[in-house]
């Protein structure tokens, strides 16, 4: 007998993204972001044009209408302190290419991508300690919800998980996350360069 399991939307999403996923990981750890603050900071400057970037998101009243608690989500402020912390100017940028007037579907895409990165964050932050920096100096961005990473994740998959979409707009999901991911690999071909 055979059982089939459906997966659910972001374990389809993972499973389509995770190359793509994989090599950012390893590119950015390839540019040793915590083997000095030198390091870092550039790494947090890669951070911040793709927070920036995705930033409008957290202002969408359609998506806040689906996702209930989004603007607690934001992290852009955070890592704006985080920069200033280590005495770094933010980055003079052009304007965000995400607006307001991007669909919905490809939004959520982009969340999925910079919700997740807040799991891959733990790892991160505790490499930033080894640097001196924490939740109260420059690692904000990378410090855990209150009620637990794994929580916050949870809600935000459950959210995302529960809305009915047809198979356009499922595409679009899918095309926004990988869209988020080639941002952030854009951003640290700048400031790797």
């Amino acid at each position: 007998m055979t059982i089939v399991i459906d997966a659910t939307r972001t374990q389809d999403l993972k499973a389509r993204t995770h190359a793509t996923h994989d090599q950012l990981d390893q590119r950015i750890m390839a540019n040793q972001p915590f083997a000095n603050r030198d390091n870092y900071s550039r790494f947090l400057d890669a951070q911040y044009r793709f927070l920036r970037d995705a930033d409008a998101l957290y202002d969408n009243p359609e998506l806040a209408a689906l996702f209930p608690d989004l603007a607690e989500r934001r992290r852009y402020h955070s890592i704006a302190a985080d920069l200033a912390d280590l005495g770094r100017p933010l980055p003079q940028l052009q304007a965000a290419p995400i607006s307001e007037t991007l669909d919905v579907a490809t939004a959520m895409g982009w969340l999925y991508v910079v919700e997740g990165s807040k799991l891959g964050a733990a790892i991160l932050y505790k490499l930033a300690g080894r640097l001196g920096l924490d939740e109260s100096c420059g690692a904000r961005h990378l410090a855990g919800h209150p009620d637990g990473r794994a929580r916050h994740w949870r809600a935000f998959t459950a959210a995302l998980d529960g809305l009915q979409l047809d198979a356009e707009a499922e595409a679009r999901v899918t095309a926004g996350a990988v869209a988020a991911f080639a941002c952030m690999n854009a951003h640290l071909d700048q400031v790797y360069a």
